[in-house]
């Protein structure tokens, strides 16, 4: 049964992965777009951490953690976000929807392996400005996407390690428009960046047991800085307004703009905990990402500035009693975790900075411990000074973790 979800859910939804913008924030102007968690449902309702992995549940975070898997798992989770975007004079609501991610985990005894789809950037917002006479309105839509697959290899009972390739791709437009005061007449500029480059990486987790009841849990991952290639375009249309409010195109011209690369930075994630294996577990890991060195698509904008990013996570789960068959509520998982991070982008003098504090639960089905996991975050990014947009936000996360064996040589029919 499992196979056959497998192939209609691909095959129905990786068009729409490839074609959402998942976000209505203003920053996603900003270089390739918001980043998008890249983890699970699981991982985002413990803070984000990446250093757990387990039997029954895809690690597509740490790459090494996929050799822990014993079962077949597919996973699929999504998201809604509810934002209240605040400047010093005026506040508005937004809202959007994503598909976060898809992916097949395969274990091969010492060996294990995952493909899958993850939006990696989005872009979408639509602002309207008044100055000196004129009214313009910005318009962006698209982001980056990435397709990755992924071997793990366990070398001791203690110590996986892991990479996964990453083929990077998708589409970002952007359009203009500007018209003056008591005119018919207005100027429309679309860009589009067509995007492409792989990427990889490098992952290694280490587990041993302290005590006889407390396991340490340690993490280490690396991505190396790589260039994506951009192939842009331009067009200028100046337009008649109409009455209605509607435009009407009068001249139409394509640009010559040059293709261009741009460097998307190198990052490590270092991450520690301890718990009770399938009881409880409490972790804290910090990356660093050297968002200095990024640079634009194919603008610079002098009030703009990049320095390194940073991200702090603090998280975990417990589990009442996870072998208790006869009893739902104690097998049920509780999450929760913390983090904040330094996005690297600092705007007129003000660094864009977020913060998020999350919850969930896993729910399980069937007999192979598949499950459903359901959680929340609240969180806050940006600034109200200096003319910037503050967005207080309401995550709600949903994902299938379904587990099946293929591979079992059956006797009787």
């Amino acid at each position: 049964m499992l196979k056959k979800i497998v192939l209609i859910v691909f095959v129905l939804i990786s068009g729409i992965t490839l074609a959402q913008e998942g976000t209505s924030s203003p920053y996603s102007f900003y270089g390739i777009g918001l980043q998008k968690f890249k983890g699970t449902v699981e991982n985002r309702s413990m803070g984000g951490i990446s250093m757990l992995s387990d039997s029954i549940h895809l690690n597509i975070q740490n790459p090494a953690g996929v050799a822990d898997l014993k079962l077949i798992n597919f996973t699929i989770g999504g998201s809604h976000k509810s934002t209240n975007q605040k400047t010093s004079n005026e506040s508005q609501k937004s809202t959007s929807t994503s598909l976060d991610y898809i992916a097949v985990g395969i274990p091969m005894g010492k060996f294990g392996a995952s493909f899958g789809l993850i939006p990696f950037s989005s872009v979408g917002y639509k602002i309207n400005a008044l100055e000196d006479g004129s009214s313009s309105t910005f318009e962006g839509s698209g982001g980056l996407n990435k397709a990755f697959l992924t071997l793990a290899y366990k070398i001791t009972p203690k110590f996986n390690i892991g990479v996964d390739a990453n083929y990077n791709f998708g589409e970002i437009d952007n359009t203009s428009f500007s018209v003056s005061q008591n005119t018919e007449l207005g100027v429309v500029s679309s860009n589009s960046s067509a995007l492409s480059g792989f990427s990889f990486n490098l992952g290694a987790m280490y587990k041993t047991m302290i005590t006889e009841n407390l396991e340490l849990s340690s993490a280490l991952s690396y991505s190396p800085g790589t260039n994506f290639k951009s192939t842009n375009n331009r067009n200028i249309s100046t337009v008649r307004v109409l009455p209605g409010g509607g435009i009407t195109s009068l001249d139409s011209r394509d640009i010559d703009v040059d293709n261009t690369e741009f460097t998307f930075p190198s990052q490590y994630t270092i991450g520690t905990g301890i718990g009770q294996p399938k009881n409880w577990f409490v972790g804290v890991e910090y990356t660093d990402q050297k968002t200095s060195n990024f640079t634009n698509r194919n603008f610079q904008a002098d009030n703009i500035k990049y320095s390194d990013a940073s991200k702090f996570k603090l998280g975990g789960f417990y589990i009442p009693n996870y072998n208790s068959f006869g009893n739902f509520a104690k097998r049920i998982v509780y999450r929760a975790g913390i983090r904040f991070e330094e996005t690297g982008l600092n705007i007129d003098g003000e660094d864009i900075n977020e913060f998020g504090i999350s919850f969930g639960v896993g729910l399980p089905v069937t007999r192979l411990f598949s499950n459903i996991n359901l959680g929340i975050e609240l969180g806050q990014r940006g600034t109200k000074n200096a003319g910037l947009v503050q967005e207080n936000f309401f995550n709600t996360f949903l994902s299938l973790s379904l587990n099946d064996k293929w591979f079992e040589k059956r006797y009787i029919n």
